[in-house]
């Protein structure tokens, strides 16, 4: 398939949608026809527009917090054996947790507000980098370490040289993965208690049977989550030049 039978594909997709709803009958509580979404997302345009910046202040704030906490902890967790042995475990552990038991009892400690949220997204994003950073410092080549022991390199400029070069694909790879599991932590935690937000918006609009608009806060989401991934591929696309 070719980029440019893409779009054509999509709105054939968009067509047989909308064709089925009207011929079928099917109300619009259940199934909205997309010329319906259309129109609610264009009466909602204001209040589509506040709640999508809350969301995406939430999962830009969570996920940078996120790969600010992973960098550092992932360096001692690949140069120290200890701690990797006392920390890696108590990490999966927490990441084996659903997020969604964990929502509750992260909002009954911090409050109803922004900071709750942010930490369930950090919670999602911090172990997809962490895991991605480690495999990265640790798929170095044994021959050019061996080569830059035997040049007396010192360990800064390994790190700096070597390391750090072969694990930054790992890291754009970990971020990648961890900015779409952003979207879905803010989404989860205003489920979970918020008056703000895409996930605050959907889990109104469907209590009051308002499908249309709870279909047009899914499309934003999921806008959202494509802009946040092609921007952190186009970072890697910058900052890694030196792979295919």
């Amino acid at each position: 398939m070719t980029r440019a039978t893409t779009p054509l594909l999509y709105l054939l997709l968009l067509i047989a949608w909308e064709g089925s709803v009207r011929a079928f009958k099917i109300p619009g509580w259940m199934l909205p026809a997309p010329s319906a979404i259309a129109a609610t997302a264009v009466d909602w345009a204001p209040d589509l527009l506040h709640h999508s910046l809350v969301t995406l202040s939430e999962t830009v704030v969570g996920f940078l917090v996120a790969l600010a906490i992973s960098l550092p902890l992932a360096i001692l967790i690949a140069f120290t054996v200890t701690l990797r042995r006392l920390i890696y475990p108590i990490l999966l552990g927490l990441q084996s947790v659903p997020k969604v038991a964990l929502a509750p009892l992260v909002i009954l400690w911090l409050g109803i507000g922004v900071l709750p949220k942010i930490v369930i997204v950090i919670l999602v994003c911090f172990f997809p980098i962490l895991v991605n950073v480690v495999a990265g410092f640790e798929s170095v080549p044994r021959a050019m370490l061996d080569l830059m022991h035997s040049m007396k390199a010192p360990e800064a400029a390994i790190f700096r040289r070597l390391r750090i070069p072969i694990a930054l694909p790992h890291l754009f790879t970990g971020c990648k993965i961890a900015i779409t599991f952003a979207v879905i932590g803010a989404v989860i935690s205003e489920f979970v208690a918020a008056q703000d937000g895409l996930g605050y918006l959907i889990m109104i609009s469907t209590a009051q049977s308002q499908t249309p608009l709870a279909f047009a806060a899914i499309i934003v989401l999921t806008l959202i989550s494509i802009v946040l991934f092609y921007a952190v591929e186009f970072l890697e696309r910058r900052f890694v030049t030196w792979t295919p």
